[in-house]
């Protein structure tokens, strides 16, 4: 559905070594200004995952970016071994996700030696294949961690993941929403916050950066470009507005260049960091 509304290219869910089941029901809730998630990686395992990507992949003619994670290095290269087989147009490192831990019990995204290993064991079992790495923006300088991975090999940065951690209380219930009680955070409320982030990336590399995070319109698409974007993901605002998003967006942004004189979308990005 997203591609035939308009998506340039597609992204798809993170898939692990082992099937998870996920987080306790309910995964997903939504609030005022967005919805907060926990769904814990919910995906049926590699060798599955995999015959379903090769479908995919066979069906659709944009671009497809298979997105991976595990807790384990050594799984992580597993992953992007198998996958690459399938020729997609990148593989994404998800070193960010907030309702999951690795082995020692912390989030890979804290650790600038992990997500650099992890990186440099991908990228020999990537061959050709392009590596991304999905950040957190729950970190100290998102900007250090960004040159950490470029320095580590990585062909492009994703920012950023779900802000970590919310809560939602049903006043009813007195009962936390959702099952695992608390989960990231995501929708338009983020937006002024991947932005940030996004600016903060642009200045620290010159790989190309997917900028992801609160986007539900054409203006946050403009927005996200100028901070440094070459690439805009777009992903809660569809529960919201449905897959017509896409064709909006589009839309918006030609007529936007077509009014300000603006030839080619490059001239866009990373924009507003000229002096």
């Amino acid at each position: 559905m997203a591609v035939k509304s308009g998506a340039a290219a597609v992204v798809l869910k993170s898939t692990t070594v082992e099937k998870r089941e996920g987080n306790p029901i309910p995964r997903v809730a939504k609030y005022n200004c967005g919805f907060i998630n926990s769904v814990g990686l919910r995906n049926p395992g590699l060798k599955d995952a995999k015959k379903q990507i090769a479908i995919f992949l066979k069906k659709t003619k944009v671009p497809v970016i298979i997105s991976v994670f595990a807790a384990r290095v050594e799984d992580f290269q597993r992953l992007v071994f198998e996958l690459s087989k399938l020729s997609p147009t990148a593989i994404e490192l998800n070193l960010s996700c907030p309702n999951v831990s690795d082995e020692f019990g912390e989030s890979i995204s804290n650790k600038v030696e992990s997500a650099s290993k992890i990186i440099k064991l991908s990228k020999k079992e990537a061959g050709k294949v392009p590596i991304t790495c999905k950040l957190s923006p729950n970190v100290d300088s998102i900007g250090e961690m960004a040159k950490a991975c470029e320095q580590a090999g990585a062909d492009a940065i994703a920012a950023i993941n779900s802000v970590s951690q919310g809560m939602v209380i049903d006043i009813k219930r007195r009962r936390p929403v959702l099952g695992n009680k608390k989960g990231g955070v995501s929708g338009p409320g983020i937006k002024p916050i991947a932005i940030a982030k996004v600016y903060e990336i642009y200045e620290a590399v010159k790989i190309p950066i997917l900028g992801i995070g609160g986007v539900c319109s054409w203006q946050d698409a403009v927005e996200m470009m100028m901070a440094g974007a070459s690439l805009v993901g777009i992903g809660s605002v569809v529960y919201s507005k449905g897959f017509g998003v896409f064709e909006n967006i589009n839309k918006g942004i030609k007529k936007f260049m077509k009014e300000e004189k603006i030839f080619n979308i490059k001239n866009l990005i990373g924009v507003a960091h000229e002096k």
